[in-house]
């Protein structure tokens, strides 16, 4: 009887040992977490669109690849780029996360471009612009972007608005590198058509009513004829209010970058007041709200309904450039993934990924087109390597009286 009730003790014991580790090492095995360092404060709707494309990608794969299952963990960098950095030393710390996806905003991922390098962290980008960003200074290059790159978007700008009949345009832009790397294509493009800006004028994040309505009668007494305007969706609202509240003869067109869209610009400037100016912004050339939506369009927004809680119909998906990219960079991801062997080691498995997103050998349907090897191996002798889209890809926008962005053919 004694040996009886030992073996069962012993019996149990060991059970008990096993069930104790077992399942949270197999948990761990069985899942990955992609991190989306956003502005979840100042520029939420481009955060939440990003989201939504994420989820509805994954949902396609029921969020699971090779049995291990994918899930979102949203970090609010507040648009800081200090506070992006620590969500990064998060990323690093986290041997269950394997993916950053990026917000609308530039300035973090041109301070801390240095740093996702050096530390191997494989960086998807479906919105942030600037050219910088996915040109490396060394060999090794982790940022891969699905989105307008701006060595192009100046000059794609500076095109649409020479069309249009404009020579002698004023740069309104903000502060930042952003700022700053559209300055240079903008001058670069206008030079090349034999024309000179006017003037430039520099803003900060937050900048006044007041400020700004001195910087625009500044600007029409320039002589400009049009403003190439680079700001995000709150300085953007504050200088179309200011506009708008100007005399009808010193109100200039504006053609802008696509940073108003990212945030609650309808909101503050109301579909009455935006009919007192002439605004158009760059986009890229597909959006839920054409009449033409293709069967593989209409079955993303159909999941894309099913997927997300906030998302009853396609007038719901805010900031839809968000959405679009994240999607299709997303669906990148996954074919990439799919092309490897996934070890449950993360700098492994990031690895592989890399080098796979480097050379896809199955094209990828996204919503913007179909994807033919979107990436290829970076150097500096091909400085667009990282860069899945072209200025062919680009667009015209404006918002209609509804707050929607409509695409201008």
């Amino acid at each position: 009887m004694f040996f009886m009730k030992y073996v069962f003790g012993f019996l149990v014991c060991t059970c008990l040992i096993f069930i104790s580790t077992y399942p949270s090492n197999v948990q761990a095995q069985q899942k990955y977490t992609i991190y989306l360092d956003a502005d979840f404060s100042g520029a939420t709707a481009s955060s939440l669109s990003i989201q939504q494309g994420i989820n509805t990608a994954l949902a396609e794969v029921d969020h699971q690849l090779q049995g291990i299952k994918f899930d979102v963990a949203t970090k609010d960098h507040r648009a800081n780029s200090l506070r992006s950095k620590r969500n990064l030393e998060a990323f690093l710390a986290d041997e269950r996360a394997l993916v950053v996806f990026s917000g609308l905003h530039s300035p973090p991922l041109l301070a801390n471009k240095d740093f996702i390098n050096e530390n191997k962290i494989l960086l998807l980008d479906p919105w942030a612009a600037a050219g910088p960003i996915t040109r490396s200074s060394s060999t090794e290059n982790w940022i891969f972007r699905l989105s307008i790159d701006d060595s192009n978007a100046g000059s794609f700008i500076s095109q649409k608005a020479l069309e249009q009949g404009f020579s002698k345009p004023y740069l309104l832009l903000e502060d930042t590198g952003w700022g700053r790397s559209n300055k240079k294509t903008m001058t670069q493009a206008l030079k090349d058509a034999a024309i000179k800006p006017v003037g430039l004028s520099w803003f900060n994040w937050g900048a006044g009513k007041n400020h700004a309505k001195v910087l625009l009668r500044d600007i029409k007494a320039s002589g400009a004829d049009v403003i190439f305007f680079v700001g995000n969706s709150a300085e953007g609202a504050t200088f179309t209010q200011a506009m708008v509240e100007l005399p009808q003869d010193i109100r200039l067109p504006i053609r802008s970058h696509w940073g108003i869209t990212g945030g609650d610009f309808t909101e503050k400037v109301s579909a009455t007041q935006r009919e007192k100016v002439d605004l158009q912004f760059i986009q890229t050339n597909f959006s839920f709200l054409n009449d033409d939506l293709s069967m593989f369009a209409q079955r993303v927004l159909a999941l894309a309904i099913e997927s997300n809680n906030d998302i009853k119909n396609k007038r719901d998906i805010n900031a839809q450039t968000g959405f679009i990219h994240a999607y299709d960079l997303t669906r990148i991801m996954i074919a990439a993934i799919k092309q490897v062997k996934l070890t449950g080691n993360k700098n492994k498995d990031s690895q592989l990924i890399h080098q796979a997103l480097e050379s896809l050998e199955q094209p990828v349907q996204g919503l913007l087109k179909n994807y033919q090897r979107p990436f290829t191996p970076y150097s500096k002798d091909n400085p667009n390597a990282h860069e899945a889209l072209t200025i062919a890809d680009y667009s015209m926008g404006k918002f209609n009286k509804s707050n929607e962005v409509v695409l201008l053919k």
